[in-house]
C-alpha cells in the first residue's frame, strides 16, 4: 500500500484490507551498554500533581480536579474534567508507566481547554464534557516501567476467593525490558479489564489468557472502570474512549518512512458477525464505525500538516481479539474506541524526540475532539478507514 499523504475523505472504496496482527516486538534502536537514556524531560508524579493544581487554578472553574482512587501503592489517580457538553469523552494515559507522551499532552490541552477563550476551547467547552486521567499507572510511572507495583499476594488479599487459583497470565514476575519484576513483580494493567463492568473476580477464571476477559483485580483499573460507570450513569453513555501508548519502531508499509504513530479502532470482533458470536450481548450497542470515524478525524488533523513525520500514521495491526484491555472491553459497552501509540519505549527512546511525539498526540486528540464538537466527525466515510497505510516490522 502506498502512503497516503492526504486527509480521507467520503469515497467509496473497493475493498477493505485485511491485516495480518504481528508477532513479533519491532524494538528497533536499543541504547549503547551501560547508557541511560534520559527521561527527565517528562513529567513525575508530583510534576503532575502541581501542574493539575496550577492547571485547576488558572481555569477559574472551568476544570475540576477529583481524586478518582488510589494505586496500589496509595498514589492518588487523578482525573480532570472540563466542558459541559452532552458528549462525553474519556481519556487517559501511562496505563503503561514507561510510555510517558500522552501524559505531558494531556496536561498541555487542560491548560488550553481550561483557560483559552479562543472561539474554537469554547465550542469543546460547549458541546463536550471531557473527563483525562493524565497518569493512571502512578507507581508503573514512578518505576519507569510497563506493570503496576503489585504481588499476587495482594489481589489475593483483596479477593479471598482467589486463593486456589494460579496467577494470572499478565502478572509479570521476570526480568522485561530490564526491570526486574521477580523481586518487584506487577501486573500489565491493560489486560485486567472486562466488558461485564460489573464482574467479580472468580477463581475459575484464571490463569486466564490474551483473548479473554480480564478480572478488575488492579486497583488502577477498577479506578477507570469506577470513572467509566459513573459518567455511564450520568450521560446514558460514554461517547469516546480514547488511550494513550507507545510501542516499538515500524515502517510504513511499501516505504522506507518510519511509522510516527499507529492508530485503531478495532479490539474485539464484530459482535454482529459470526466470528464475534462470542460478544452477542454486546452488539446493540457496538458502534465500531463511529470508532473508524475518530480514527479518521485524527489521521487527517496529522496528514493535514502536511508531508512530515506528523504525517507518518499507520494502522495499529488489526483483526484482534483483547476484550482484556480497556479499548476492547469500553468498545462493547457502546464507546467509540480509538488507540494511540507512538513509537520508542523510554527503554529504547528515553526523551529523545519527546516535543515531536507529544506535538502529534495533542493534534490527534485535538482533531478528535474538533470533529466530534462541530459533528464533522459523522460526515466522514468509515470504510475510509482501511485506505490509512499499514505498519510493518523493519
Amino acid at each position: 500500500m502506498k502512503k497516503v499523504h492526504k486527509a480521507l475523505g467520503t469515497s467509496l472504496l473497493a475493498a477493505a484490507v485485511l491485516l495480518v496482527p504481528q508477532t513479533s516486538l519491532a524494538e528497533g534502536p536499543k541504547p549503547a551498554s551501560g547508557e541511560t537514556l534520559s527521561i527527565n524531560g517528562f513529567i513525575d508524579y508530583a510534576e503532575m500533581n502541581k501542574t493539575l493544581t496550577q492547571i485547576e487554578k488558572n481555569s477559574k472553574g472551568a476544570i475540576k480536579i477529583e481524586s478518582a482512587g488510589k494505586t496500589n501503592q496509595g498514589r492518588d489517580i487523578f482525573t480532570a474534567r472540563v466542558g459541559e457538553g452532552k458528549k462525553v469523552l474519556l481519556v487517559e494515559s501511562e496505563i503503561h508507566g514507561n510510555e510517558k507522551t500522552g501524559t505531558v499532552a494531556l496536561l498541555n490541552l487542560l491548560q488550553y481547554l481550561g483557560s483559552s477563550q479562543s472561539n474554537e476551547a469554547k465550542k469543546i467547552r460547549e458541546e463536550l464534557t471531557i473527563v483525562a486521567i493524565p497518569m493512571l499507572n502512578a507507581d508503573g510511572s514512578e518505576l519507569d516501567r510497563r506493570a503496576n507495583d503489585m504481588d499476587w499476594s495482594e489481589a489475593v488479599a483483596d479477593f479471598p476467593q482467589l486463593a486456589s487459583a494460579k496467577p494470572s497470565w499478565n502478572y509479570y514476575t521476570k526480568t522485561l525490558q530490564g526491570d526486574d519484576y521477580a523481586s518487584n513483580p506487577g501486573f500489565d494493567v491493560n489486560r485486567d479489564f472486562n466488558p461485564d463492568l460489573n464482574y467479580v473476580p472468580q477463581a475459575k477464571d484464571f490463569p486466564g489468557a490474551s483473548n479473554q476477559p480480564g478480572w478488575f483485580i488492579t486497583p488502577e483499573s477498577q479506578t477507570v472502570r469506577d470513572v467509566y460507570k459513573k459518567l455511564q450513569n450520568e450521560f446514558g453513555r460514554v461517547d469516546v474512549f480514547l488511550d494513550l501508548h507507545h510501542q516499538g519502531f515500524y515502517k510504513i508499509e511499501g516505504t522506507d518512512e518510519d511509522v510516527t504513530m499507529s492508530i485503531s479502532a478495532q479490539f474485539v470482533p464484530d459482535p454482529r458477525t459470526a466470528q464475534g458470536g462470542k460478544y452477542a450481548q454486546f452488539a446493540e450497542n457496538y458502534r465500531y464505525d463511529y470508532s473508524r470515524q475518530l480514527n479518521l478525524a485524527l489521521y487527517n488533523a496529522l496528514q493535514a500538516k502536511g508531508s512530515s513525520v506528523f504525517s507518518n500514521i499507520s494502522l495499529y495491526d488489526q483483526g484482534l481479539d483483547l476484550p482484556g484491555t480497556a479499548l476492547g472491553s469500553f468498545a462493547l459497552n457502546g464507546s467509540g474506541t480509538v488507540l494511540f501509540e507512538v513509537k520508542g519505549q523510554t527503554h529504547s527512546l528515553g526523551q529523545k524526540q519527546k516535543g515531536m511525539l507529544v506535538n502529534t498526540v495533542e493534534t490527534g486528540i485535538m482533531g478528535i475532539l474538533n470533529g466530534v464538537a462541530d459533528g464533522s466527525v459523522y460526515n466522514l466515510n468509515p470504510g475510509d478507514y482501511e485506505r490509512i497505510p499499514n505498519r510493518v516490522n523493519p
